[in-house]
């Protein structure tokens, strides 16, 4: 099997582990977000902590203001995500994430100079109707709900950001470290505070959330080693596909026509947004 294969193959893997993730978050909704991430945190850091000493890279990096705002950011969107996955129906959380590429872009003119063309600008504006279409068709999302979501994509493009800029200085396993590092003494105070005893299958449930989302990003970091990202970058968008079944078979949810046409706008802006960035990417190769 070829590298790039091989690549796609991890990508798939890690998009529907990264489903599953959601799915234990949603079958633990009486257990704040918060809580949630730190049970997640506690599992990663202690696998990035044995990564780390195992290749003998030091822990804490060179560029450490960055890497922290990185870890925040990280955590903010995390904690949004968790929320409106217990709130709203699993699809149409993770359709609201999808618009995390299209933040990542336009932050990315500050952040790291990115140009954005007018046609890619159309795309962002097909991507966020598709946002307004599922909101004012589908009852159980609100406009805070809405906003929820665009904030979650917000934070979740600096974090990208921070990531494109640490990629040249810092070990990956040194960018995933910070996250876990940069949370637990948050989610720790407010587990102090707010604790919520989880009861049966939630410890079950909880360990599954830092299990599924610990090896989907290891695979999905080897996905991005292995191939091209115009070629593996497109298996990601099979998550709503996933998020769509997991959530029928297992919740019992359900959309109107409409609903659907709104989360395929958002996934029609994104990608096409992904296709002209690569599309460019080639043709400044060729020149």
């Amino acid at each position: 099997m070829s590298d790039s294969l091989r690549g796609v193959w991890y990508m798939a893997l890690a998009t529907f582990l990264f489903a599953l993730m959601t799915v234990f978050v949603k079958l633990v909704p009486a257990i704040p977000a918060l809580e949630i991430i730190f049970f997640r945190a506690v599992i990663s850091v202690a696998l990035c902590y044995w990564g780390l000493k195992r290749a003998q890279v030091p822990i804490f990096g060179k560029n450490k203001p960055m890497l922290i705002l990185r870890g925040m950011a990280g955590v903010l969107a995390l904690t949004l995500n968790f929320y409106l996955i217990h709130e709203i129906p699993l699809a149409t959380a993770s359709t609201l994430t999808y618009l995390a590429p299209i933040a990542t872009t336009l932050i990315g003119i500050w952040f790291v100079q990115e140009k954005v063309s007018p046609l890619q600008c159309l795309f962002f504006a097909i991507s966020f109707s598709g946002t307004l279409v599922i909101q004012g068709f589908d009852a159980r999302v609100s406009l805070f709900h809405l906003g929820i979501g665009l904030m979650t994509s917000v934070f979740m493009g600096i974090a990208y950001n921070c990531v494109r800029k640490l990629s040249t200085t810092e070990h990956p396993l040194v960018i995933i470290f910070y996250f876990p590092f940069v949370c637990l003494p948050v989610t720790g105070i407010w587990c102090l505070l707010f604790w919520v005893q989880p009861q049966g299958w939630d410890w079950f449930y909880l360990l599954m959330v830092g299990i599924t989302s610990q090896v989907a990003q290891y695979f999905m970091t080897r996905s991005y080693q292995l191939a091209e990202i115009s070629t593996v970058s497109i298996v990601n968008y099979t998550g709503i596909i996933y998020a769509i079944v997991l959530g029928f078979i297992l919740f019992g949810e359900s959309f109107n026509l409409l609903t659907y046409a709104g989360m395929a706008l958002v996934l029609v802006g994104v990608g096409l947004n992904v296709w002209w960035k690569n599309s460019a990417r080639a043709r400044i190769a060729t020149q």
